[in-house]
């Protein structure tokens, strides 16, 4: 038992007596006796994660917005599968092992380049580096609708926006030319705006993509909200002063979401709008 403990089992055994004579406890025993017995519900909140912080935030983030800012990978869509396939392809044909799913799950987020240093043996640093990227971004170009879909209820999500008049625009460290050909592929004008990796702008966690899709959406930041499967997305909601909902059917748990600072989840895409 702990100092803080003993301190507040010893309060209780001097008060015990007294509360058999309620006129004989002073206003700050009364006081104590009252904590002392909301204590243990605090404690089981606390055990259960519950945070009066988090509630609020919660409830602020799920409300209605106006303008809705996604994550493509692991957001929208379930790619893994095709990720996989192209960065095995690229490190096969280089002679070098190949990377399981789960492997590939722990090196998206960061942009395609990214997740080839992670794949490849001693990263950018390998002699072969940039061949092997650039097969990689060959075979994915050829390769990325393959087995790559829309996760369940994304679509009847972005149809009820549509309806509500909401904009929608999507914001990805996936190189431009695949988050277009993917959201034009799979989304049509249910997405407004689609902005990937491309020269002269930062990548997410900056916030610069996100105020390129305010300036393309042609709103404001005020009445947003950003959604995202991963820590790299709640760093970019942060950075963009907005608010963050994060994703339970991604690439991340929510455990490792909690620890990278998540406070609103949504366990479906409809949970988004409700």
């Amino acid at each position: 038992m702990d100092m803080k403990q003993t301190s507040v089992f010893s309060f209780l055994n001097e008060t015990c007596e007294k509360t058999r004579k309620p006129h004989c406890l002073t206003k700050k025993e009364q006081e104590g006796c009252a904590c002392l017995l909301l204590f243990p519900y605090f404690c089981m909140a606390c055990e259960r994660g519950a945070s009066l912080t988090t509630i609020t935030e919660k409830e602020e983030c799920m409300k209605e917005y106006q303008t809705y800012i996604f994550d493509l990978d692991g957001t929208l869509i379930s790619s893994l599968e095709d990720l996989t396939a192209s960065t095995n392809y690229a490190l096969r044909q280089a002679g070098l092992p190949e990377r399981t799913l789960e492997e590939v799950r722990t090196f998206v987020g960061n942009g395609v380049r990214k997740l080839m240093e992670r794949a490849i043996p001693d990263g950018a640093s390998h002699p072969r580096f940039e061949e092997i990227f650039t097969t990689f971004r060959e075979h994915y170009m050829l390769h990325n609708l393959d087995a790559t879909r829309p996760y369940d209820g994304i679509m009847e999500m972005l149809k009820e926006m549509k309806r509500r008049g909401k904009h929608v625009a999507v914001v990805s460290n996936k190189f431009y030319a695949a988050t277009q050909e993917l959201c034009q592929h799979f989304f049509g004008n249910y997405v407004e705006v689609a902005i990937g990796e491309r020269e002269g702008i930062r990548k997410k966690p900056a916030p610069d993509t996100v105020i390129e899709a305010f300036r393309q959406l042609g709103v404001s930041r005020e009445n947003a909200v950003y959604i995202g499967d991963s820590d790299v997305d709640i760093a970019t909601a942060r950075n963009s002063g907005l608010p963050c909902i994060s994703v339970l059917w991604g690439f991340r748990d929510r455990d490792f979401l909690l620890e990278h600072g998540a406070t609103t989840f949504a366990e479906k895409p409809s949970d988004i709008l409700s």
